[in-house]
């Protein structure tokens, strides 16, 4: 679960981590007030959406009085901010963050994630800070230093100072930054964070480090130890399906495509998305219903599918095993009839009481299409739409 910048800095003060000051306002007027109460000669005022690039889209304004502080608001606040992380469609900005000035000498990265392919947490460090860290990647790979770290001993002093000597720190900047990773790690950790980034880490002009962003994602299972940050969601800045999905105990994810996918498990929905791209379609969505899924359950997957006016055809793929063959062919015969659906509809089905749900599907009148094995109906539902 994405965070906006302001909920992430207030994760690191609580650690201890150093952040500029800074005012959340959804008013411009309010912003003038916001620049008032820091009393810095500069203030920037940032656009909180879900999303990187904010500057390069306008998202971000150097303001140099109060007055400048409100008028930057006024252009920020109802604008659709459109980064090259937002797509085309952008995002609705209702909110700024009004943030003291610094004063700058240096621009560093450095986050903090899981590492799934060691199941050891891993620190990233460069002194590119400010740039895309993939486009360092791939144009200056030797920049980026990353460090693992024992889940069991945590991040000690000397891995910390190995990172500050990563990052060419010096003097009071140097001191300053084994407390701050260290703390930074114990936030990452306590916290239950699935990524963390800050881009930049500014060195200031007095040798102090601190996040002037804060990229954070929380890991949604267990928002169950984290009331507080449970909070933190912000159903304005999700996909509408997504967040309705979620409210029916369904895990759907819009992608770009065409043909609608219904599966149940996740294993087996990479796979169909993955046989409609061998077969020369596109997916417009991952819908995994579950393995527990009742025919209402089915019904409400159904017409989340439907609502998404990219899907041409529908792609239904069930193995019945806990979910027999039988209720899924009567959930989506209920829905398709409920929603007068008129588009192709491919089913691929095997398991428990499958032949009662092959009749179901066939007396219903509705016009399935029945694959037979998963390859077959793919390529059904791809040539439905050519």
């Amino acid at each position: 679960m994405n965070i906006h910048e302001y909920q992430g800095k207030q994760l690191f003060a609580k650690y201890n981590v150093p952040v500029p000051n800074g005012i959340l306002v959804d008013k411009p007027a309010d912003a003038a007030k916001a620049a008032r109460k820091l009393g810095t000669k500069v203030t920037v005022v940032k656009a909180q959406i879900h999303a990187g690039g904010r500057g390069l889209g306008g998202g971000v304004k150097l303001a140099k009085s109060p007055e400048e502080a409100e008028k930057y608001a006024k252009q920020i606040i109802g604008m659709t901010l459109v980064t090259h992380q937002t797509g085309p469609e952008g995002r609705l900005v209702k909110k700024v963050l009004v943030e003291e000035g610094m004063d700058i000498v240096r621009e560093l990265y450095l986050s903090i994630l899981v590492d799934r392919q060691t199941s050891q947490i891993i620190i990233m460090a460069s002194e590119a800070g400010g740039m895309e860290i993939e486009e360092v990647a791939a144009k200056n790979p030797e920049k980026i230093f990353s460090e693992q770290v024992d889940p069991v001993i945590g991040v000690q002093p000397f891995l910390a100072r190995k990172i500050a000597f990563a990052l060419n720190l010096k003097g009071e900047a140097l001191k300053k930054a084994i407390p701050f990773i260290m703390n930074l790690y114990d936030c990452f950790v306590k916290e239950d964070l699935a990524q963390l980034e800050i881009n930049p880490l500014i060195e200031t002009g007095d040798g102090r480090l601190l996040a002037l962003d804060a990229k954070v994602g929380l890991d949604p299972n267990a928002l169950y130890r984290h009331k507080d940050n449970a909070a933190f969601r912000d159903l304005d800045e999700e996909d509408p399906l997504e967040v309705e999905a979620t409210d029916h105990h369904l895990n759907y994810v819009k992608l770009d495509g065409n043909i609608g996918c219904m599966v149940n498990g996740a294993g087996l929905a990479m796979a169909t998305m993955d046989i409609i791209k061998h077969s020369g379609g596109e997916p417009a969505n991952f819908l995994d219903v579950g393995g527990g899924a009742d025919e209402e359950m089915i019904e409400n997957a159904f017409r989340i599918l439907m609502s998404d006016k990219n899907v041409k055809a529908v792609f239904i793929n069930i193995f019945g095993g806990i979910l027999r063959c039988d209720i899924l062919s009567r959930g989506v015969v209920a829905a398709a009839k409920k929603l007068k659906c008129k588009l192709p509809i491919v089913v691929r089905m095997e398991g428990t009481n499958m032949e009662e749900g092959h009749r179901l599907l066939e007396e219903s009148g509705l016009g399935f299409i029945i694959g037979n094995g998963i390859k077959d109906a793919a390529r059904k539902a791809v040539k439905s739409i050519q």
